[in-house]
């Protein structure tokens, strides 16, 4: 383009070719300003207001307090870093505990502020630190100095807290009547997550506001009680198979499981019963595999992975027994580097001793007495890659290793590793040798890149090529050509006979001991190379491919697939609304529908583009696919056949959502827009009835109400719309209107139903997809570090306690319930493993699960009765979960005696030196307390009644106090307790 323009009489046709090009780009550049600008106005909306409402309330704070009760020079603000620790150690025994009772105090005017002054209440010792919020705003990365900051947060009215002074803090900060003065503000809580005004509660994610109405059925938002589900995960099934990869991970055991892995999961399938074993206790993807000679042992080494906060995570190797799924040895954290690439069992002492190879830059090779944890040698290897290590298996003190364009033979001796190295001499040298096994005549055989194995011997040291004193040498003693492409695996069958696998050409061949060629398949191509060989009985064969499958069959009869999974990241899945089928499809372009029944694949077929949604009719006779174009089809599930084929701008979809009588079908986009369409003939045919338009970023969920005339949806930039579809698809403006409407499905991540499924710390990504169970009792999340999690639903509180369920080794991407709510389906990212987990009721199942809760640490909780024995348990453990109920059960027994009921809620800390209790008079029949799992010197709790600041003396006078909450704000972790005595 000319970057002059004369506008006279000859140039008129170049100046309206460049005009057209130029006002494309100031309207993009308009645009994008005018979303700036909007994103500052929502910002300044609610922060401006609620800086006024912190500097009116600071002026005031005191007159509207009880008269005995004044915020003074000694009230600390937040510090950070050094400065933070090193005021804690100042602090040591000089901090009290002072009383502040904190009304509803709206922001109008002084006068307003001083009318409400309430009684006093005295001051009590104690011996915690506390961490007050500021009021101001504050970035998004500093969430504890603001209440914007973090994603979620939150300002608490009507709760009696205890707050710390310290008299030597004067002299750190004397702010009382300086501009300062908000940071005098206590407005500490518990849950500093959300703002809640009125009837709405606005929730923060990265500084922008979100509100949400709270349902005409909640009377008291502050009085809702958030607990755990009453039903529990299984893991029933997982489907894939890691071979894309990975080498030399398929194994058959005696008990005719075969062994292989996928994401954290190292599976034991029984090929006859059709039935799955699963060893969960990696914490990221498993990498490799060894067998023990006994057949039972196995050893499995993972990757190290990274923890919530990028940090990395320590790799290690587990030894454990096939029968019983025990652990029996963990050996090597904190010494392996970025994950374990390799392993292997000696053969000729039993199984003593275990050869790793690590993935760190120097591929270090290690020999460990694993029974005993004891690491025998180390030494580099190379800064190649290493593909395979194995033990001679007549000389323990031999290993062999391989890799790129090397063969190492190790002599281990006096506790040192020597190498030397193959000489490949006269033959080319090639690429990568990826494969080697031991010859029942005990010479070496490697695979390699280039379609050879090659035959390896020991040589007499050519002393007139490499002079005086040179030593034996490991020489090529035969070249065999083998395959087209390379040679990917080999394996020894036991008369000596030997298969190889190919890449490129796809086939195995069996070759005799002198590898001469007896036999050849070739496997079909959808499934791959062959990636391993596991032998059955000699003649039948097990293949892992590198399409992700487990091929099974012989020579003469062909091979099936016994084992399948997609091959590329997957995102989307759709569960069947009348049987347990569900469709999976990702970037491998693939789409599989599954059943869930039978644990196999009922069909896959292959579009041109990437799958990256998917939804089925309520009359189960088609499914709708979205792509990453703009395009999406309509499969019969019958015949498998393409029924409609339409398109939607030019980004990619990212939800297909059918309606609940099926006369409808939402399309949401990339493009910022949800299209409507009509669906008639069952599901085959599609007329576009509007479009939704008003999002200012892309479409990353939506939902239907159950009358199937609103649509719900969630954006890329945090925002929740709601649409009258039956009226033209219209925006409503006033969203509180939708607060009581009912939804046929919950898959919005953003909502009031579900708004304690976002942890403290959120960025907003942190959870990919949720899904609310049919029953609507439960609500099953994915999130991005590789969990799922199941909260009771609905969960609208902040930090509501979940349990949490390890096994993907990647991102989570979706998850979806079955349509009678048996089955949980959770599909992993780049892990491509697809995790079928059992709905279990409460108590029952054994199975990896944590309970989740961002204030989940334990804290021991006794009990005592007057003249009655002390009983103690542990939230978080095991047995505080599953006697849940009969607490529940002895608290209502007690209550309706006369006891006094304990409830404690936002428990946290195991390693603060600080405990509390509280004791009423003997009027009260009981004494109770609460103390941290790692108690020492006690501290006293201030007054619960506002009698004089004295204790409650009579049971009266606490029941008439229905609810009395006492904050303690623990050393080590400034998180507060919260115990309701009602």
């Amino acid at each position: 383009m000319s970057t002059e323009c004369i506008c006279g009489s000859g140039s008129l046709d170049l100046c309206s070719t460049e005009f057209p090009d130029r006002l494309s780009l100031m309207e993009v550049r308009l645009q994008a300003q005018e979303d700036e600008i909007t994103l500052l106005k929502s910002s300044l909306a609610d922060t401006v207001p609620l800086a006024l409402t912190r500097a009116i309330q600071s002026l005031s704070l005191e007159d509207a307090l009880p008269e005995s009760i004044q915020f003074t020079d000694e009230t600390p603000i937040k510090l950070r870093g050094e400065e933070e620790d090193a005021f804690e150690e100042e602090m040591g025994k000089d901090q009290t505990w002072s009383s502040i009772v904190e009304e509803s105090i709206q922001p109008t005017t002084i006068r307003t502020l001083q009318q409400q002054q309430s009684k006093s209440s005295e001051d009590s010792q104690g011996s915690c630190p506390q961490t007050p919020t500021s009021s101001s705003p504050a970035p998004p990365k500093e969430p504890a100095s603001s209440p914007h900051g973090g994603p979620l947060s939150s300002i608490r009215e009507g709760e009696k807290m205890l707050c710390l002074t310290n008299p030597n803090y004067s002299t750190r900060c004397n702010c009382k009547h300086q501009s300062h003065l908000h940071f005098h503000i206590f407005m500490l809580c518990i849950l500093p997550f959300i703002l809640l005004t009125g009837q709405s509660i606005k929730m923060f994610i990265r500084g922008r506001p979100i509100t949400m109405y709270i349902p005409s059925n909640i009377l008291n938002y502050e009085e809702l009680r958030m607990d755990l589900p009453s039903q529990k995960l299984d893991l029933d099934w997982v489907y894939g198979y890691r071979g894309r990869d990975c080498r030399a991970n398929l194994y058959l055991l005696p008990s005719g499981e075969a062994v292989y892995f996928i994401a954290c999961v190292v599976v034991l399938y029984h090929i006859s019963n059709q039935t799955q074993r699963h060893y969960q206790k990696h914490t990221d993807c498993v990498r490799c595999l060894a067998i023990h000679p006994d057949k039972v042992r196995v050893a499995s080494g993972q990757t190290a992975g990274v923890d919530k906060d990028g940090k990395p995570l320590q790799p290690f190797v587990h030894i454990w027994d096939s029968k019983t799924l025990v652990t029996l040895q963990q050996i090597g954290l904190g010494t392996f580097e970025r994950g374990v690439g390799a392993v292997a069992f000696s053969s000729s002492d039993a199984g003593t001793f275990l050869c790793v190879i690590d993935d760190s830059n120097e591929h270090v090779l290690s020999v460990w007495d694993w029974n005993k944890n004891i690491k025998h040698n180390e030494v580099k290897n190379t800064n190649e890659a290493v593909l395979a290590v194995d033990f001679s298996p007549t000389d323990t003190n031999n290993i062999i290793s391989c890799g790129k364009s090397h063969v190492y033979f190790w002599t281990m001796t006096a506790g040192t590793l020597t190498k030397k190295q193959g000489i490949f001499g006269k033959y080319k040298k090639p690429k990568f040798v990826l494969c080697f096994v031991f010859s029942l005549t005990g010479d070496v055989l490697t695979g390699d890149s280039e379609g050879n194995i090659l035959t390896w011997g020991k040589s007499a040291a050519d002393i007139k090529t490499l002079g005086k004193g040179a030593k034996e040498t490991f020489q090529i003693m035969k070249q065999t050509r083998a395959h087209e492409g390379s040679v990917f695996t080999m394996c020894v069958l036991q008369g000596g006979a030997i298969l190889s696998g190919g890449g490129k050409d796809r086939k195995i061949i069996r070759w005799s001991a002198d590898l001469a060629p007896e036999r050849e398949c070739e496997i079909p191509e959808k499934f791959g190379a062959v990636r391993t060989i596991a032998d059955v009985d000699g003649e039948e064969l097990l293949v892992g491919t590198t399409r992700n499958a487990i091929l099974r069959g012989t020579f003469s009869d062909g091979f099936v697939a016994i084992v399948q999974g997609h091959v590329d990241e997957m995102w989307g899945l759709a569960t069947h609304h009348t049987q347990n089928i569900f469709l999976t499809c990702g970037n491998d372009r693939q789409v599989c529908v599954w059943n869930a029944e039978e644990h196999k694949l009922d069909w896959c077929t292959t579009l041109e583009e990437s799958g990256l949604c998917a939804d089925f009719s309520p009359n189960g006779a088609v499914v709708s696919v979205g792509l990453s174009t703009g395009r999406w089809v309509v499969l019969d599930l019958q015949t498998k056949e393409v029924v409609s084929d339409l398109t939607d701008g030019n980004e990619q979809l990212s939800v297909m959502r059918y309606s609940p009588d099926g006369s409808f079908l939402a399309v949401g986009s990339h493009d910022n827009f949800i299209y409507i369409y009509n669906v008639t003939e069952g599901g085959r045919r599609y007329t576009r009835f509007g479009k939704c338009t008003g999002h200012s970023s892309f479409i990353t969920h939506l939902d239907w109400s159950k009358d199937g005339k609103y649509v719900m949806s969630n954006s890329g930039d945090y925002e929740i719309l709601y649409w009258d579809v039956a009226s033209g698809c219209k925006l409503l403006r006033n969203r509180f209107e939708s607060k009581d409407r009912k939804w046929a499905s919950y898959t919005c991540v953003l909502g009031f139903h579900v708004m304690g499924v976002w942890l403290e710390g959120s960025d907003g990504t942190d959870i990919n997809a949720l899904c609310r169970s049919h029953s609507e009792s439960m609500v099953a999340v994915a999130d991005d570090f590789c969990k799922v999690h199941l909260f009771q639903y609905p969960c609208p509180k902040p930090k509501a306690p979940s349990y949490k369920y390890e096994g993907h080794g990647s991102h989570v991407t979706n998850v979806r319930f079955t349509h009678n709510d048996s089955h949980l389906l959770s599909m992993g990212g780049k892990d491509t493993c697809i995790l079928q987990w059992r709905v279990k009721g409460a108590g029952t199942g054994d199975h990896k699960e944590h309970l989740a809760s961002s204030s989940s640490k334990r804290v021991c909780v006794c009990v005592e009765q007057s003249g009655g024995e002390e009983e103690e348990d542990e939230a978080g453990s095991g047995g505080w979960e599953e006697e849940w109920s009969e607490r529940e059960r002895k608290r209502e027994r007690e209550r309706e005696t006369g006891w006094l009921g304990l409830r404690w809620e936002f428990y946290r800390s195991t390693e603060t030196k600080t405990r509390f209790f509280y004791h009423p008079e003997k009027h009260c029949s009981g004494n109770f307390k609460l103390l941290p799992a790692r108690a020492a010197a006690p501290c006293r709790v201030p007054a619960l009644s506002r009698n004089g600041g004295k204790y409650a003396s009579t049971r009266e006078d606490i029941k008439n106090q229905r609810h009395i909450w006492i904050h303690i704000f623990i050393h080590t972790t400034r998180e507060s307790v919260k115990i309701e005595f009602v």
